[in-house]
């Protein structure tokens, strides 16, 4: 007996070393794999959203709180929690978001400020060091706005921002969470290729341009296809 003890002991050493290395990896495993609900997949680069968040609308209707309970937006509790060099989309900006962003938008992030539309002559004051970008013409979809022009909800903003960076998957992938989403979509597929198409901030406001000739002289013309 004891000499079996004094054999079977380095054996059983190796054994348990090796079990001890195969669960650990079981659980790295089951960590990694299962979270408790379907997990996101997403690329390396994926381009990171944040949100600053006034917290003024009915969470129930709120795009912004959505996107956060589902995990495809942070919410930005402080505004030094903001990645230097992001880029922030501001209404009141003088240059149009566009592909050449795309660098600085997979390395920082791109943030929406969630607040009402009648507030935006108080938007938030933003640290420096953020690339500050406006978006081009693009029609509403959302319920409260449906057909007007640059009323858009901030999941429409970010699902447009990523079209026109060329990131077209995740912006489906954002619009794909709520009903009407598709219908944004649809109405701005013409403007959003264009504005995708676009090497830079100057050739997208040319698009735009473009189009807003196009449907002035739809005004002038009706029968105008």
């Amino acid at each position: 007996m004891d000499a079996f003890v004094i054999v079977a002991e380095p054996y059983r050493s190796l054994i348990l070393k090796r079990y001890r290395r195969w669960s650990w990896q079981i659980r790295v495993s089951s960590s990694t794999l299962y979270t408790g609900a379907r997990p996101i997949e997403r690329d390396m680069d994926e381009v990171r959203l944040f949100a600053l968040m006034e917290h003024e609308d009915d969470p129930k209707k709120c795009t912004a709180s959505k996107l956060v309970r589902l995990g495809e937006l942070r919410e930005a509790k402080r505004v030094a929690s903001i990645p230097r060099g992001a880029l922030v989309l501001d209404p009141e900006a003088e240059k149009a978001v566009s592909r050449e962003d795309l660098d600085a938008a997979r390395k920082f992030g791109v943030l929406v400020v969630d607040c009402s539309w009648n507030k935006l002559d108080k938007f938030p004051r933003i640290k420096s060091g953020l690339r500050r970008r406006a978006l081009p013409f693009l029609l509403a979809a959302n319920p409260t706005n449906f057909g007007k022009p640059q009323r858009l909800s901030s999941a429409e903003a970010l699902a447009a921002t990523l079209y026109i960076l060329g990131e077209k998957e995740h912006a489906k992938r954002i619009m794909g969470k709520f009903g009407w989403g598709h219908v944004f979509i649809d109405i701005n597929g013409e403007g959003l290729e264009a504005y995708s198409d676009a090497r830079t901030s100057t050739e997208v406001v040319e698009a735009q341009s473009r189009i807003l000739q196009a449907i002035e002289r739809k005004k002038d013309d009706p029968q105008t296809i």
